[in-house]
Order: structure tokens, then sequence, then C-alpha cells
């Protein structure tokens, strides 16, 4: 007899917020082996439980049995209860079962199937054959993928899940996690590229289907809503989920089907026939050689859809730069919602203790290895926790919900229905599929169209009632119901945000039309200087730069002294720092650090094009060559020459950067961008090397999103560039994205990208 562990997580809206509190109770045979509850980050701690001895999960012969099975119920107020049966404990091992409750849900039940490798029906895994149907220009691992829980032509449910978690859940049932590293890696690159060609080619989309794959293991792979996940399996896929099987020189992930080889045998991969070669000693990429084409190869993708900023690199203890910026921006609204996540005190863009603390809670809190250092695994987990956080957020805040009365409209809504009422229908129904995920967001438009339609006949059929689509007071009713109940565990919103500071400027201009949380930033340190000065207004804090926040902005600009156009860059958003406290009292001087400098040393960039003045590196150090131009500046604008940066000198910079042109700008770029040491990476930009034939437009494909990828990092740092969208497409934004980039490194731009130019690309962004 060996011993597994248990953490058990009790969360909503798929993550975004924990549920401290939660009762959790773990059976055995109708008995209570365990009763306990969530912690402040709705988690608690490993729990140890009886397991058969792992060495019966090592061969197909041995009768079991090969794990323990428990029954887990989860309750809250607010939130009924969940109970799953049959989790799946394994000798020596870690798991996780996540919980996601639901707001306004009485007790729901559901349970772990068999471990696919116990199947004896036949896989029937068609794919599409290589080269043909191929929908999309370039491989990116999705945000999320739709599930159908069933077979194609069944009428189950469809989920969408992000594509990471359902990579875990997967591996979790379709193989044995105490099977050796190479096995269970091997297996765990066939269960991505196998999904991954379901939604390159568009299989079942093709097909008419509203979704991306199956959980049947007959068409696809092994998917169980609510199966608990093993640690190990879990480390594994944090770190290999953007590579995946490809054939040389092809693109789409190869179709790598597979069967268990005992009771089910098939074309592809034998599962139990990997342990064995992984004892002789193979490697992942050697088992699968056993099984697929010998040409095959493991390509890698930084192209991750939904991501909000790519992986900067490894961060640890003494990094700096913009890349520990966003880090710590994430951290910290993350910690707003899982307090546990200690506060980071260490200057903005510098990792120091406190940072590396806050990561290793988190990293806590997620399962994953408490290291303190943010790699590729710890660095994708914090942005889908920050995205997820962020949505929720974003709907807590749009300031609708207090817009919504106890009686819901009188009026009836059908497709082609327009007004108020339907924009309140919209809503509703957006925070709803936070929660649910079987509701699809519609678009909030004003309009009731086929999107809301579909909305809405998704929610009735949850529901119990007619789905026609039509929302009359049957359906409002049950709408007002559960979004009440989803509201009421919302934390309030504070009447007064308090005297916080503000944070460092986020890099782009705050002007009419801009939303998002640096918007609320700003607005809530508007309220705090308008409750200091009278005379002053207030605002909303709502994340929306409407008329009346760039009235607020003039009129601060005014008292402040500074040029008053309603709008928040550089200048007014460190003005507005300096008189919170926050900032740095409106000098800066050698030895100074911080973003500060940097936009001060960009600005010094900028008027150098026109007064002739020397260029700086602008890396937020204001070392002897920074102070020499400041120097240089001083004197041709007729201002004591003391190199310090007081508001004198930082409005001249202001000015003289503003008379710059576009080509002055292009200019400035070339001496902001430090010469690189590293030599060039021929397979830079997901394993690809220069293509041999130079990118131009209309060229397509993965060294495109290679070249895109790149440039998106290069501009991270230097934001006099912009970057293209990464979509494997060659079109306009990205000829002009080179030849920019081309002009501030002195090659000819033309717009295309050649030997010199990819080169220089890579060197750059390795160095970025």
């Amino acid at each position: 007899m060996g011993q597994g562990f248990l953490t058990v997580t009790a969360q909503t809206a798929g993550g975004a917020m924990p549920v401290p509190g939660a009762q959790v109770t773990i059976e055995s045979q109708g008995q209570t082996v365990y009763s306990f509850k969530t912690d402040a980050s709705g988690r608690t701690e490993p729990v140890k439980l009886n397991a058969p001895d792992a060495s019966h999960t090592m061969s197909p012969a041995d009768p079991g049995p090969y794990y323990a099975t428990y029954d887990v119920t989860v309750s809250a107020p607010g939130y009924g209860s969940h109970t799953e049966r049959g989790v799946q404990i394994y000798d020596g091992l870690y798991s996780v079962l996540p919980t996601d409750l639901r707001p306004g849900e009485g007790a729901t039940e559901s349970a772990v199937p068999d471990n696919s490798l116990h199947e004896s029906a036949t896989r029937r895994q068609i794919g599409a054959p290589e080269g043909g149907r191929q929908r999309l220009g370039a491989v990116t691992i999705p945000s999320s993928i739709t599930v159908h829980l069933g077979n194609p032509s069944s009428s189950a449910r469809n989920i969408t899940v992000p594509f990471v978690d359902y990579i875990k859940n997967v591996a979790s049932g379709e193989i044995y996690p105490t099977w050796p590293e190479a096995a269970l890696e091997a297996n765990i690159y066939a269960i991505i590229s196998f999904a991954l060609n379901r939604v390159y080619t568009e299989w079942y989309r093709g097909q008419g289907y509203s979704f991306q794959i199956t959980s049947s293991t007959a068409y696809d792979m092994s998917y169980a809503e609510g199966r608990n996940i093993f640690s190990n399996i879990s480390d594994i896929v944090d770190r290999i989920f953007n590579s995946y099987i490809r054939r040389q020189g092809r693109i789409e992930p190869y179709f790598s089907a597979f069967c268990n080889g005992t009771t089910v045998t098939c074309p592809g991969l034998s599962q139990w026939g990997t342990v064995d070669y992984a004892r002789q000693g193979l490697s992942p990429l050697s088992i699968l050689k056993k099984y697929y084409p010998q040409d095959i190869q493991i390509a890698t993708t930084n192209n991750i859809g939904g991501s909000t900023t790519t992986f900067p690199g490894v961060l640890s203890q003494g990094s700096t730069g913009q890349g520990v910026r966003y880090l710590q921006d994430y951290l910290t609204r993350i910690r707003a919602d899982y307090p546990l996540i200690p506060a980071i005190t260490d200057p903005k863009g510098t990792f120091g203790a406190s940072t590396a603390q806050a990561v290793k809670v988190f990293q806590q809190i997620f399962g994953l290895p408490q290291d303190g250092i943010v790699g590729q695994n710890t660095w994708y987990s914090i942005l889908r926790r920050y995205v997820a956080v962020t949505k929720l957020a974003s709907l807590e805040s749009e300031g609708l919900r207090n817009d919504i009365g106890d009686t819901p409209p009188s009026v009836t809504l059908s497709q082609g229905s327009r007004g108020e009422a339907v924009v309140e229908l919209q809503y509703i129904l957006d925070v709803i599929s936070a929660y649910y995920d079987e509701i699809p967001a519609p678009a909030r438009s004003g309009v009731f169209d086929a999107k809301t339609l579909a909305s809405v006949r998704a929610f009735q059929q949850m529901k119990g009632l007619s789905a026609d689509g039509v929302v009359g007071p049957s359906t409002w009713s049950a709408l007002y119901s559960l979004f009440r109940s989803i509201t009421s565990n919302w934390p309030p919103e504070p009447e007064n945000p308090g005297d916080e500071g503000l944070d460092a400027y986020p890099g782009y201009i705050l002007q009419n039309g801009a939303r998002g949380d640096d918007v609320r930033e700003l607005q809530r340190a508007l309220n705090v200087m308008a409750g200091r000065y009278p005379g002053l207004p207030t605002v909303a804090v709502d994340g929306v730069f409407g008329p009346g926040t760039q009235a607020a902005v003039i009129a601060l600009q005014q008292r402040l002294g500074l040029t008053a156009d309603g709008k928040v860059g550089p200048v007014t958003w460190n003005a507005l720092r300096n008189a919170l406290g926050t900032g740095s009292g409106g000098i800066l001087k050698e030895g100074s650090q911080g973003d500060e400098v940097r936009d001060m040393q960009l600005l010094l960039n900028q008027a150098a094009a026109n007064w002739g003045t020397p260029y700086v590196t602008a890396d937020g150090i204001f070392g002897p060559a920074t102070k020499a131009a400041v120097i240089a500046f001083q004197k041709a604008a007729g201002i004591a020459a003391d190199g310090i940066v007081g508001p004198q000198t930082l409005s001249a910079l202001t000015n003289a950067a503003s008379q710059t042109g576009a080509a002055a700008q292009a200019m400035a770029t070339v001496q902001t961008i430090p010469a690189q040491a590293t030599e060039p990476a021929e397979d830079y930009g997901g394993g690809l090397a220069y293509p041999g034939a130079p990118l131009v437009q209309g060229s397509v494909g993965e060294e495109v999103s290679a070249v895109q990828y790149s440039l998106g990092l290069i501009a991270e740092r230097y934001p006099f560039l912009e970057a293209p969208a990464v979509d494997g497409v060659y079109g306009p934004d990205t000829a002009k994205a080179v030849a920019d980039f081309q002009k501030s490194m002195g090659l000819t731009p033309d717009g295309e990208v050649g030997l010199e130019t990819w080169q220089t690309i890579v060197r750059v962004a390795v160095g970025s």
C-alpha cells in the first residue's frame, strides 16, 4: 500500500476569484476521511490518502488496482455545492482537484471516468491529410479550446477551457502519471500536437460544427470536466505547452494519433509501448520516432494566443527592465483577488526580494515549483491568471451593475430588438458567461443580433426554459435572479479610494477614448488631487477616459503649469505622481533610476534630432552619459547647465521633443537601440533559420510569424517602433514595421527581410 496527496481548490469565474472558507469533505466508501475549509486563496493544504503501490501501473499485464478513488464535496454559502466522484489518487504523486463553484446553483455532481488505458473500444481517429485542409496561416497556441462533451453528432454541450488546462486534463486521463518522465513527455507531445492539428486544420469547424475537438476517445482524446490534475504532468505541460510535433519542411502540427497498444491497436503511437522505450533510456523524440515518420521534429512557437505580452526571458532577483515591470504589475493586480500574495515593495522594473517572494507565493498557490524564478511556465501561468482577473474586474467596474434595479424590464426582446434594454440584457449575459462556460458572451452593441440570440438560447436551455431566444417575463426573472446571486459575491467598490499614489507611467498616452486599468488608476489619482485642491473636479472611477476625465486632466494641467491639452503623457503623468508624493519629487539626477529616468532619456533622444545634442541609451539609469547629454541640452536651451533635470529642464525637453518629426524620431531610435554583442541565433523564432529568400509582402508562414514576434519583442523595449500583429501574414503593417526598424538600424528601408535584416532583427531581439 502506498500514499498519494490531494489539494482541493475552490474558485469561481474560471479561476478569476478564489472562494475562501469553502467546506471540503473527502469520503471513501461513504466514510468521511477529511473535512476542512479552504484558505484565503481558496486552497487546502495537501492531505495524504491511501493508494495502491505504484508498481501496479508499470505493466499492462498487472491486474491492478492502479489507483484509489475518493469522493470530494465542496460547498460555500451563495454557491451551492459540487461533488466530484471517483477522484483518482496515485502512489507517491501530488494532485490538485480544481473545483469551479457557480453562484446561485444548487447541489451538482459529476464523476471522473476510468483512465482511458483501460478502454477496449476501437479508436477511429481520422485527421486531415498532410498538406490537405490547412485553414490557418501560422501555428499559434490558442488561449482556449472549445470541447464538445461527447461524440461529434451527439447533443452534448460545448465548453470552452484554457488550452493549457485542456492538455493537463487529457494527459491526466490518458496515461498513468507514475510512468517514467520520458514516456510522459512523449505522450504529452502527441496530445499537444493532436489538439493543435484539430485547431490548425479547423477539422470540425470545416464540417459545420461549432467546436474544435470532442471528448470522445473514439474520435479524439479523453477530456473529463472536473478531473483532478497530477502535479508532475502539470509541470511538464507548463514547460512544453508551446511545442509540438511536425514533419521537416511542413508547418502544420502532425496528426499524432495514438492508442493504448494493448486492448486497442492503431497505426499511431502505443501509449504502453512508450514505457518500455523510456526504460531503455530513449529520449522523448526518439520514442516518438518509433511510431511516427523519421523526419519528425519538435517545433516550438512563441505565438501564444491571448497573451498581453510575450515572454521576456527568464527573470530572477537582480533582473531589471520592462519585463520585470510587467511582472510586478500583473502580480499586483492578481493580489487583489488572491491576498496571500505579498505586496511588492521593490522599485518598478527591479526584481528584488519582495518580487521574488510574491512570485514564490503565486507559484505555491497555483501548484508551480516554488523557486521564485520566472521561467516560461511561471510567466504564462501569471499571464493566464491576470487575463482572468482583469476580465472579471472589467465586468465588475463598468458601472452598469448599479444601474440595474430590482425589477426586470417589462419589455419583451427578440432578435432585431434595439435599445437600452438590449444593452442591459447583453451586460447581464456577459457577466453570467464569465461564471458559466456554456453561455457564450454576446457582443454588447445594443442590437439583439445572432450572438445575443445564441447566448439567450444557451441560458434558457441551462435553466430548463423554452429555448426560443425570446426574452419575456420568465427569462428576465431567471436572468435577474442569477445576476443578483453573482454580484452579491462581488466585493463593493470602495467609496473613497484613498491616497495610494500613482504607479509609474504606463508607456503610452492616455487620452479621450482610452479604457482600462491605467485609466482607472489615473482617475483615482485625479480624485485624490481634487480632495486636496478645491476647484479641481472629481471623476467617475470607471476606467473610461471620457469628457469628464479630459476636463479634470485639463484643470490639473492648468494648475501644475503644464500644456493643457487634456492628454496624459509622461510629463503630465509624472507631474501628477510627484504631486501625490509617489514620484521622484520632480528632480532627476546622476544616480536616479527607474521609469521616470527612462521617459526623460526618450525625450532627450527625440529632442536630439533637432538640437544636435547627444543621444543616450534609454535604460532608465541616470549615468555619466545621460548627465553629459542633459548638460549639452541645457546649454543649447539656455538653462543653467547643472546636469540635473528639474521642472524647468523637463518642460524644455518636452517642448523640444514635440518639435521632432517622424524622420527625426526614427533617427533618435537608432541611438536608443544599443549595439548587441549577441551572435545571430540561427534557430531564433520558433526553431526557424533564415528561410533562404527574402520575406516580402504576400509571404506567409511561420518565418513571417517569427519576424513579427521578434519585432514585438523589440518594440516592447523601444516604443518608437510599433509591433505588427503576429498572424503569419506579411501585410502592409508588417512591411512598415520592418522598414521603420531598418531605418532605426541604418539599413536600406525597403520593408523586406533579407539575410542582413533577418540577422539584425534576431540580434536585437535576443538582446531585448
